[in-house]
């Protein structure tokens, strides 16, 4: 039985966390790729830098608003339909961006896209519990998750090349990054519609014997965690009671305050820093999220083979936050870049860490309703990192008290974590 549920487990990860992690890239990539347009469109549009950053950070407050409820419909009717009509309306709103004229209707379609896009990721994170037993989530969801890391790899040189389009077909290179970006969402929703396995059991490339064994694996488990720790949270009404849940939301809020203030605000750092053109900065853009999809692995697979969470979130909160405080106060790009570099590596390996002790004591519905939760009431962060730097650097024509701001919110998220009672899993 341990054998075929080993076997299953390695088939779900080749097959199912390829996929998710290319479907993540696109909607990440869709998320973030204003700030590559901000090099052209504010300066187009006449965007003032607390103009941008309340336009990129309105997204997060739709988002918000619908997190949970659309992942308890997701819950309902299905991973497979839902997550598709999410990448098939986003899509087309993201294209959508192309055509912008005014603050008023940055504003307005970037709330569409947050509507749009709500439930997407907690969704998939449900997927992920579906799927993969506690000990070896954490490398599943950081394999999942490198997605966001490898999409500003790609991103940066992509978008950069997008931006050099400006002037080809009567539309400026911004307007091309939009449209480009934006269309292979609705393609690969309509993917997902075909192809997504909901459960073990609906998966044709697991022999019978596999299903057997990874659902039996799955459902012993949770009984096992509700025995031991007193019940999970298996209900909506749980989810919104849980002290623990609301205290891991309050961690969860200090990464993307510092993930969203950085992918916003990247290219025009590393712009200051080099005073490169548009294609050289998003090839500099890339290098941070280069080194950071590695640590991610690691620092995943090693929470994994020990069991522990805490303590690798933590330390990677410290080496994140304390980096991009740093960055602010060095003169040059080679500097620049390696801090960032540093910052996005720490803040990216708290994330494997992070979600596999979120999901360890929730179950069912629970689940769903929990992982909105904590991402909704987190990704306010989303909202008030990019603000923070925008209305500092507005006061000061500087990004050094922003980024400081921003880092020691991470380190004390990280500290945050370390009030939960440990949950140790069991080593494979």
């Amino acid at each position: 039985m341990v054998a075929t549920t080993a076997t299953a487990v390695a088939k779900a990860r080749r097959r199912l966390v390829p996929f998710l992690f290319l479907l993540y890239v696109v909607s990440y990539l869709d998320r973030i790729n204003v700030g590559f347009a901000a090099l052209q469109m504010n300066a187009a549009l006449g965007f003032s830098n607390v103009t941008y950053s309340l336009g990129a950070g309105v997204f997060f407050l739709s988002y918000t608003l619908l997190e949970v409820p659309s992942n308890v419909i997701l819950a309902r009717v299905g991973a497979r339909r839902w997550i598709a009509r999410i990448m098939i309306t986003w899509g087309l709103v993201s294209a959508s961006m192309m055509f912008v004229r005014s603050a008023s209707a940055f504003y307005l379609l970037r709330f569409a896209l947050g509507a749009a896009e709500a439930g997407f990721f907690p969704g998939i994170i449900y997927c992920l519990t579906r799927w993969f037993p506690t000990r070896d989530r954490a490398r599943a969801i950081a394999g999942f998750m490198t997605a966001v890391v490898v999409a500003g790899v790609v991103g940066g040189p992509i978008s950069g090349a997008l931006l050099s389009l400006d002037g080809i077909g009567g539309l400026a290179g911004w307007q091309w990054l939009f449209v480009v970006e934006g269309l292979p969402a609705v393609v690969l929703g309509i993917v997902v519609l075909r192809t997504l396995p909901e459960q073990p059991s609906d998966a044709r490339w697991l022999t019978p014997a596999e299903q057997f064994a990874l659902t039996t694996q799955l459902a012993e488990e949770a009984r096992l965690q509700a025995d031991v720790h007193g019940g999970n949270v298996d209900s909506i009404r749980g989810a919104m009671t849980s002290g623990r849940l609301w205290l891991l939301a309050a961690v969860y809020f200090t990464i993307p305050v510092e993930l969203y203030a950085m992918s916003f605000w990247l290219p025009q750092i590393v712009k200051a820093a080099s005073g490169a053109g548009d294609f050289t900065v998003g090839l500099l853009s890339s290098i941070p999220y280069a080194v950071a999809a590695v640590g991610m692995i690691v620092i995943g697979r090693h929470s994994d083979q020990t069991g522990e969470r805490r303590w690798h979130i933590a330390l990677s909160a410290l080496v994140g936050g304390t980096s991009l405080a740093l960055t602010g106060f060095v003169h040059g790009v080679v500097p620049a870049i390696v801090l960032l570099s540093l910052a996005m590596l720490g803040l990216a390996s708290m994330l494997g860490p992070f979600w596999a002790f979120a999901t360890s004591f929730l179950d069912g519905i629970g689940a769903a309703a929990g992982i909105a939760l904590v991402n909704s009431v987190g990704n306010i962060g989303g909202f008030i990192g990019p603000n923070i730097v925008g209305y500092v650097r507005e006061a000061t024509s500087d990004f050094s008290a922003g980024l400081a701001i921003v880092g020691a919110i991470l380190v004390a998220g990280g500290l945050l974590v370390l009030c939960t009672s440990p949950r140790h899993v069991t080593k494979p």
